[in-house]
């Protein structure tokens, strides 16, 4: 099938440019290949909006019924200690953390919205569809990409109603995929596209959906907390947004350089909804969701080259979220909708995609980016280091100090031998407050179609025994949020079947030895509202 343009994802960052394209120039023939069974599925998102993109790609969104309805009326942060907690004025707050005239959204209702103004515009998405591989021309620019073939077993072999992929060439790729994705990670390396940039930073962030009763419920109540359960060397806070129908996102995130093997992300967001002074929002409630998805937090100084011949790199596959503002949504957007006027410009005037860059530095987006690249370093100081630096930086210099502090190592270069690194003891669930990781994998609708090729590829199927079981005491237990991968009889099980798509097993495992690709079409979480 031949494109003017193929876009890979259906998130924020590739809508957005379909549809700033289709408004540049409608006779452009666009496509979006989708790897969730529908928009929406895979999408799971905090979500405080900051409308700003929105209001720039279609300034009627209210007219038109956008699902942004929550305004914030009021902010919370919280300094937590076991037993207690601090309310910090949020007067003394960054600017760049208050969310005065920010939304609480759905991102995956939100995404359906933007499909629907997409399709309206012209712009052909195909749900289901996971691109696979990327088709190069014999002069190594890229010409498009191949869907997985559907139908084989888990040997490679065909079974019955097997259907072979199809390829999909475009005079423009753009690569839309969110964090971690593995055509994305798969072009950095083949292009070089990080050359002199800093190690890419992650987080995995969990987030739940809770019912609530009307007197715990304060409807556009947002609310940040940090410190326990963490212990102070390890980043990492929490959000509890309180959105429309009694309805409370709560969620957790932590950097993926803990140093300690033994950390499991899912047990200490189970434990820190037993702080008194989180239990009292959620007790007598329903949890009704759950789900959890890695964030790319390196900001400005990781920030890949984001062109290449004949493709484009952006959003949250490039790594465009702003880290103290713990959003990524409007700057995925903004990224899409600069893809799509270097695009434009690019068949119509034969500018160089790497115009993209040039607008890029231009844009309202890069000048966030650089006002917040000191943050995220500054906390491997420590917690309290971290919080005083960063308010140095933020409210006494606007971001403008007249330096870059540097990322030093990777994230799965952080992690001690178990040898070195305490145990942790985590409480058993009580299944009414905290839950095990099989009832909430339940909650995400998760499902892969049987006696499929294993997704998660092992490059040394011997290494998880032989190698980080004995140092490490194989970390993949615990760092993956739903029970993927499972020590039994001194074997190493992979239980893809559960595999949410959170990608924190390919940024974490400590020898890179686990890579994620995309499995059959339409596999994994079936999000609602998240």
């Amino acid at each position: 099938m031949e494109y003017d343009v193929v876009i890979v994802g259906a998130g924020p960052a590739g809508l957005s440019t379909a549809i700033k394209l289709k408004q540049l120039d409608s006779k452009i023939n666009v496509c979006i290949l989708e790897k969730g069974s529908e928009v929406g599925a895979h999408i799971l998102s905090g979500n405080v909006l900051e409308t700003r993109a929105l209001d720039e790609l279609i300034p009627n969104w209210r007219e038109l019924g956008a699902p942004v309805k929550t305004k914030v009326s009021k902010e919370k942060f919280l300094f937590l200690g076991k037993k207690s907690s601090l309310s910090w004025p949020t007067w003394l707050l960054p600017s760049v953390q208050k969310n005065h005239n920010n939304y609480i959204v759905s991102l995956a209702n939100l995404c359906r919205w933007l499909a629907e103004q997409a399709e309206k515009l012209g712009v052909e998405i195909f749900p289901g569809f996971p691109a696979s591989e990327v088709l190069y021309n014999e002069d190594g620019s890229i010409k498009g990409v191949a869907t997985l073939d559907m139908g084989l077993d888990k040997d490679g072999n065909k079974k019955e109603g097997y259907q072979e992929g199809m390829e999909l060439h475009a005079k423009v790729t753009v690569f839309s995929e969110g964090c971690r994705g593995h055509l994305g990670k798969e072009l950095i390396k083949k292009f070089n596209l990080d050359e002199g940039k800093n190690p890419q930073q992650y987080g995995i962030g969990l987030k739940e959906i809770w019912e609530v009763s009307e007197d715990q419920h304060q409807e556009g109540l947002v609310m940040h907390t940090a410190g326990w359960p963490l212990d102070s060397k390890t980043y990492g806070g929490s959000f509890i947004y309180h959105a429309e129908k009694k309805q409370i996102y709560i969620g957790y995130v932590i950097g993926l350089d803990y140093q300690n093997p033994y950390l499991s992300p899912f047990d200490e967001f189970q434990r820190f909804k037993t702080h008194k002074a989180i239990r009292k929002m959620l007790e007598g409630g329903k949890r009704i969701s759950f789900g959890a998805r890695a964030l790319i937090e390196g900001g400005l100084q990781s920030l890949p080259k984001m062109y290449m011949p004949g493709a484009l790199l952006i959003g949250c596959n490039a790594g465009t979220l702003n880290m103290p503002k713990i959003k990524g949504t409007h700057t995925a957007m903004k990224s899409g909708m600069i893809a799509a006027e270097t695009i434009v410009e690019h068949m119509k005037n034969k500018r160089k995609l790497s115009y993209y860059e040039e607008l890029f530095k231009k844009s309202w987006v890069y000048k966030e980016l650089h006002a917040a690249r000191n943050v995220k370093p500054s906390f491997s100081w420590g917690l309290i280091l971290g919080i005083i630096f960063t308010g140095i930086d933020q409210i006494l210099f606007k971001g403008k100090l007249p330096f870059t502090l540097q990322h030093k190592h990777a994230d799965h270069e952080a992690l001690k031998p178990a040898s070195v690194m305490p145990k942790i003891e985590y409480p058993k669930p009580d299944g009414r407050l905290t839950f095990d990781k099989t009832s909430s994998v339940y909650l995400t609708g998760t499902n892969h179609t049987e006696n499929q090729p294993v997704h998660l590829k092992l490059k040394d199927q011997n290494l998880p025994i032989n190698y980080t079981l004995k140092e490490f005491d194989e970390p993949s237990q615990r760092y993956c949020p739903v029970g993927v991968y499972e020590i039994q009889k001194e074997k190493f099980v992979i239980n893809s079947q559960n595999c949410i798509h959170c990608k924190t097993c390919d940024i974490k495992e400590p020898s890179q030895n686990i890579t994620w690709v995309a499995p059959e079409g339409g596999g994994g979480p079936k999000y609602g509202n998240m």
